[in-house]
């Protein structure tokens, strides 16, 4: 038995599910009564028959409407492994400190191309860090007073999984200095990221080796997975980048989040539309159940 929740950006209809109950029917699946999770939002259709076949009738069928098929038990991961940039907080923290030295739109270049896959993640890391040598190091604290935001349903996730047992895990390929922070105000378990060398105050233009890349991410979930007596199906990855795409595939629930169309097409699940709390409700939490 397989669950497709329908989870709407704004607001979803009795009418969008009976819609969707016929397109299951038209695609060959047998769907039961819809489970309102939460009434206009988030919505159940639990079915018999093929899940890539209730994604292909189902995505993309109505405007603002994310679409999360699994399967009905274990909906409620016990591991989070998440990416930190464009998918915990807003903004990529590399482009926003080439900013404060004027050079964002070289190094967002690279940046966008790395997240696409077009280029090796650690020889684009180092490039783009060695144009930021000799920049202050009071840098770092002022970007993320300035720039750095949460993403919206972030610290809900987190924490609602965590008030139900499940240990979370943040791991950027991005930097000590704003994911362990950024860790602790959201309430993940522990941070893993990458370590910018200084000297004299300034950064070096240099990374710590090693490098956590794509690997290393899908590794963090593997190993947690184990450490905590737990297969890599009960845990949920999300990400938005290439370098994402190993740990969403290792997970049970692997999930491409206002991803990069490679991470999108590569996922078993995408959230285009909502926000962070779209996770929550796929794994059927109402919102009387969240924690803020």
């Amino acid at each position: 038995m397989f669950i497709a929740t329908l989870i709407a950006s704004d607001r979803i209809e009795a009418g969008d599910i009976s819609t969707a109950a016929d397109r299951l029917a038209a695609a060959g699946l047998r769907a039961g009564d819809p489970a309102w999770i939460e009434p206009g939002i988030a919505c159940d259709l639990g079915f018999d028959g093929d899940p890539a076949a209730a994604r292909a009738a189902l995505e993309g069928a109505f405007a603002g409407v994310d679409v999360v098929v699994q399967a009905a038990t274990g909906r409620r991961r016990r591991m989070l492994v998440a990416d930190m940039d464009s998918t915990m907080i807003t903004i990529e923290c590399i482009d926003e400190l080439a900013d404060y030295a004027g050079i964002k739109p070289q190094i967002a270049d690279i940046t966008e191309r790395a997240m696409r896959g077009e280029l090796d993640f650690e020889g684009a890391l180092d490039a783009r860090v060695a144009l930021l040598a000799g920049l202050d190091a009071a840098v770092i604290d002022r970007c993320h007073a300035e720039r750095v935001v949460i993403m919206a349903g972030a610290r809900e996730l987190v924490r609602t999984m965590r008030a139900n047992g499940a240990d979370c895990y943040l791991v950027s390929g991005g930097f000590t200095l704003f994911a362990d922070r950024v860790a602790a105000e959201i309430g993940f378990t522990r941070a893993l990221s990458n370590v910018l060398e200084f000297a004299d105050g300034k950064l070096s233009g240099t990374v710590a080796r090693p490098i956590v890349g794509a690997e290393t991410k899908r590794r963090t979930l593997l190993d947690e997975a184990a450490a905590h007596g737990l297969l890599p199906d009960q845990c949920l990855a999300v990400g938005d980048g290439a370098n994402d795409i190993p740990m969403i595939q290792a997970a049970g629930l692997g999930v491409a989040y206002h991803a990069k169309p490679k991470t999108a097409a590569a996922a078993g699940a995408r959230i285009d539309h909502g926000d962070l709390t779209a996770l929550l409700y796929a794994q059927g939490y109402a919102r009387k159940d969240w924690v803020i």
